[in-house]
């Protein structure tokens, strides 16, 4: 990665808005988000993880035990409570596009949609099966594939689309401080997703 100080100008270019990693599981958020973080000279934070210090319990426990929609309301309380600090690198969980009002905090920032693609997704999960408590199912292939298409409308409302391939987290942070610059407004609009006319 280039030479950390080279980041300064992007950094101050942001006026401390968060960014946002968005995508399915196994995209690679949660890698890559430190990375970045160490870049902007940002704090990284993991929403799932945040989740899981809170109730005490792993999330997987707490789809068991509570049900996927008690999980997405803390996921939106733990959202917003992010929302209100400045200057993070913060990597979501896959289905927090799903919720309208968690754009009204997402879009405070700059959204990013990591997207390995569906095929290196499901290879990356079959390596690493982890806590994915949405795949326990009869068929999880097929209940991924679901997942995938209900969800890819919602990801494309990012700001920034990073199409990854094999490359390593530390690569593909580079990548997105590289792009950042082009999405970005004057520094004085410090506020809302940007739009780059052709």
């Amino acid at each position: 990665m280039s030479d950390i100080s080279s980041f300064q100008a992007l950094r101050e270019r942001l006026g401390g808005r968060n960014l946002y990693l968005v995508g399915m599981m196994g995209s690679g958020k949660s890698l890559t988000g430190p990375s970045l973080a160490l870049a902007l000279s940002y704090g990284f934070v993991d929403v799932d993880s945040v989740i899981e210090q809170l109730l005490g319990r792993s999330i997987s426990q707490v789809f068991a035990e509570d049900g996927e929609a008690s999980f997405r309301d803390v996921e939106t309380q733990v959202l917003s409570s992010i929302g209100q600090r400045h200057s993070l690198i913060v990597a979501t969980g896959g289905g927090v596009v799903v919720r309208s009002q968690n754009w009204g905090v997402l879009h405070q920032g700059i959204v990013i949609w990591l997207d390995p693609g569906i095929e290196r997704l499901w290879a990356r999960l079959q390596a690493d099966p982890g806590n994915r408590p949405l795949l326990q199912s009869e068929n999880p292939l097929q209940t991924f594939s679901e997942l995938h298409a209900a969800r890819k409308s919602f990801y494309a409302e990012a700001d920034l689309h990073v199409v990854v391939n094999d490359e390593a987290p530390e690569e593909v942070a580079q990548r997105i401080l590289e792009d950042l610059p082009s999405i970005l407004s004057s520094p004085e609009d410090l506020y809302g997703p940007q739009t780059i006319a052709n």
